[in-house]
Order: C-alpha cells, then sequence, then structure tokens
C-alpha cells in the first residue's frame, strides 16, 4: 500500500508480532512498511545471545547464527510473555539472570531504532497493535498486558503511545482498497492469537477519526500459530522422543518436558541442572531407551528451537502439501518421518473448534445473520492453514473470501491509524 497522505507522518504503527513484526510510516508515494532487514519488511520476532562474541542479534541474523552452531541463548514468541506470571520472571544468559521485561525492551526498542535509521529521522510517537485478548477471560491480565507494553515502549524512547486492535487495523489497510461499502469480517490469525473484527467499511468512511459506530463486533481467542506448532509437535515429533512411552512401573513417561520444548517461549525451562538429573533417574527406568536416548541429545546439544524450527516448516509445507519431511538426522542419522496433512489436522481439531466458536460469538454478539456478511479478510500468517481457512469460509458461504498482506496488513493499517492520531 502506498500512502495517500500529502505529507510524511510524524508517528509509526508498530506491529510487534509473537513471530514476525513490522514498523509502518506513511508518507506521500510511499510503501507503507519499513524494510527492517535485508530488504524485507518483517523482523523476526526472535534475539539470539551469541556467547561467542558476546553480543545479542536480533531477526534473521539472530536465527542464522543459532542454526550455524554458535553457542548462545536463543529467545522467540517474547510476546506471549505478555499478561503471563513469566513478564516478571528472567532468564539465564552466561551465567546471569535477565529479566524477561529487559528483554522485551532490546527487541521495541531495536524496532525504533532501525524505523529511525531507515527514516532518517526520531520518532517520539507510535500506535501499536494489540490482540482483542492478550490474555482470554481475565480482563485483569489483560490490561496489565497492555500497560506493560506502553510502560516497555516509553522506556525505549516513544513518549506518547497508544493503541489499536490489531484486526481493525487490517480493516483500515483493506479499506484503502475499495471502491464501495462492504460489511467485512477480518480474520487475523497471527502467531500467538486469532483476532476477528466486523467492520463496515467504504471509501467514504476511510478518512473519518470516529469510526466506532463502524464496528459492530470485536473477538478473539488466545489461539495462534505457535499453539499450530505445538499441537502438531506433540503429534509428529515428541513421540519419537519418548512422548507417552512407558517406564518399568507401566506410568508414562514425565510429559512436561515434551510440553516445554513443544512451546516456543518455554523450549529453554529444559535446559536446567535440576531437568538434567531428573532425566537420568527418568532413562534408567525407561523402556524405550532409544526414544529417551534422543530427548537427551536435544537437550545436551540445546537444540530445542532447531526443533521447533524444523516442525514450523512442516507446518508451512503442510499448508501447501498433502505430506511434508520432518527433519530429524541432528539427533539420528537417517531420522526423517513423512508427516501428512491428514496428522496435522487431527492433531489441530480442538484449536479449529475454539476459533469457530469465536466467529460464532462474533457474529451472535453483533446480531448479524452469516448471509449478511459480504467478505472475510483472511491476515496473519496463520490463515495460511488449509483446516482453518475452509472452517471460517464454510460458516460464511456466501461471503468472498480476501486474502490480504498476510504479514503485512497490520503494520500499514497502523501506519494509517498513527497518521490520523498524530499528524
Amino acid at each position: 500500500m502506498q500512502s495517500p497522505f500529502s505529507q510524511s507522518a510524524q508517528a509509526l504503527g508498530v506491529d510487534f508480532g509473537t513471530s514476525n513484526s513490522t514498523v509502518g510510516w506513511l508518507r506521500p508515494g510511499q510503501p507503507a512498511l519499513l524494510p527492517l532487514e535485508d530488504g524485507k519488511v518483517t523482523l523476526p520476532s526472535v534475539v539470539f545471545f551469541n556467547y561467542d562474541d558476546d553480543l545479542h542479534y536480533f531477526g534473521r541474523r539472530a536465527l542464522a547464527d543459532y542454526l550455524e552452531g554458535y553457542e548462545g541463548r536463543l529467545m522467540r514468541s517474547l510476546k506471549s510473555l505478555l499478561g503471563s506470571s513469566l513478564i516478571d520472571g528472567q532468564t539465564e544468559v552466561q551465567g546471569k539472570a535477565v529479566p524477561f521485561r529487559q528483554l522485551l525492551g532490546a527487541f521495541i526498542g531495536e524496532l525504533r531504532q532501525r524505523a529511525e535509521r531507515l527514516a532518517g529521522r526520531p520518532f517520539e510517537a507510535a500506535v501499536f497493535g494489540r490482540p482483542v485478548h492478550f490474555v482470554d477471560d481475565d480482563p485483569k491480565a489483560d490490561a496489565l498486558a497492555e500497560t506493560t507494553l506502553a510502560e516497555t515502549a516509553r522506556a525505549v524512547g516513544f513518549r506518547e503511545v497508544s493503541f489499536q486492535y490489531e484486526p481493525i487495523a487490517a480493516a483500515f489497510d483493506y479499506e484503502s482498497t475499495l471502491a464501495r461499502e462492504e460489511l467485512v469480517l477480518i480474520a487475523d490469525i497471527g502467531g500467538g492469537t486469532s483476532d476477528f473484527s466486523l467492520v463496515r467499511l467504504s471509501p467514504a468512511r476511510h478518512d473519518r477519526l470516529d469510526r466506532l459506530d463502524d464496528i459492530l463486533a470485536n473477538g478473539g481467542v488466545h489461539i495462534g500459530g505457535t499453539d499450530f506448532d505445538k499441537y502438531l509437535s506433540l503429534a509428529a515429533a515428541m513421540p519419537l522422543l519418548g512422548y507417552r512411552s512407558r517406564l518399568k512401573n507401566n506410568s508414562e513417561v514425565p510429559s512436561s518436558y515434551y510440553f516445554n520444548l513443544a512451546t516456543w517461549h518455554t523450549i529453554n525451562f529444559v535446559y536446567s541442572r535440576k531437568i538434567w538429573t531428573e532425566l537420568q533417574d527418568v532413562y534408567r527406568d525407561a523402556l524405550e531407551r532409544d526414544r529417551l536416548n534422543r530427548l537427551l541429545s536435544l537437550i545436551e546439544q540445546r537444540a530445542g528451537h532447531w526443533l521447533a524450527i524444523q516442525v514450523e516448516e512442516v507446518k508451512i509445507a503442510l499448508s501447501q502439501a498433502d505430506t511434508a519431511t520432518l527433519t530429524l538426522d541432528r539427533l539420528e542419522a537417517g531420522l526423517a518421518p513423512l508427516i501428512g496433512r491428514e496428522l496435522f489436522e487431527q492433531a489441530t481439531v480442538p484449536l479449529v473448534d475454539q476459533v469457530a466458536a469465536t466467529v460464532n460469538s462474533l457474529l451472535n454478539q453483533a446480531g448479524i445473520k452469516a448471509d449478511q456478511v459480504d467478505t472475510v479478510f483472511f491476515t496473519g500468517g496463520c490463515s495460511g492453514v488449509p483446516a482453518l481457512r475452509h472452517r471460517i469460509a464454510a460458516q460464511l458461504p456466501q461471503a468472498r473470501q480476501v486474502e490480504g498482506d498476510l504479514f503485512g496488513s497490520i503494520g500499514a493499517g497502523l501506519a494509517i491509524e498513527a497518521a490520523k492520531r498524530y499528524g
């Protein structure tokens, strides 16, 4: 999207995402999103502490260093910490305790610095995107999550910080392309949340500052791409490492190790000495030691994020193909099971059901029948999962389906909002 505004905006739109982040800045005749890394508008929301050179890196550089085998600590899905008790915790980096709030600030600060370098000017105001619910069914925790993000943004130099729901931002981006009025369901299914807004959009409404009357309903659930990664990992990868295998007393190997490894923001929890000692005892009682050998090898190599990346790549591949290979030769030579889409879809039925229930609730909240919706606008990387998209489309069979920029619509919409609010 190119900006129709006659002068450059004074503020940024910041989409701090669970998996990827973007920054938008409106300028006459220019793309809304800034190229944050290697000419690409997305910056993966990743921090890697490289022990070899005692520095930390962000984005694709961080992932590349980790995958190349540099000694260090990788942190991903930092946004998932917001609203949880973990936000006041810390992680160990080269024997030093680093608060999670500090890591959050480092990444938000990096977004601001890159934007200022690209723009050649400072920015003191920003509109940040936020999910409809940081935390489901807990208004106090949800408010705390927004407050934490606002405090973090101010601490890195933004004097004025405000928020817009991410699906509403995506709606404003889509609206800039319309020639007539439409009733649109915005389906923003990202790395951490699935957010929906039912909005009346039209060219005549585009320049209005007050759009409350056009927003019929907002809804969301704390389910996103990282949850699909987790369920796929538990179904396809973790059994190869001993998940649900038995001990000599016929009980199962404790599942907590596998759940932590399958969840992006808790992977580092399995690297403690306490866990390693526990696993030695588990190994002695295990009936399938070959599987536990793979688990021990993974932890010894601190390769949990590597495994999560392999699973994520299979998830992405299964959005286009019926099968994909899960390459695990780092754990055992020749270990490369073929994963079918059917297994993925069976494993994630509970997630799809919850998302579908959220859409139904949204329509009921707005008092809108399915056949009244003109368009479903899909954005967010996880909206490309076929079972999820088909389920939502089936709920609104008469609505046309439009795919936005899966990783850029929100940031572009936030840039529009920032120009309206701050000039």
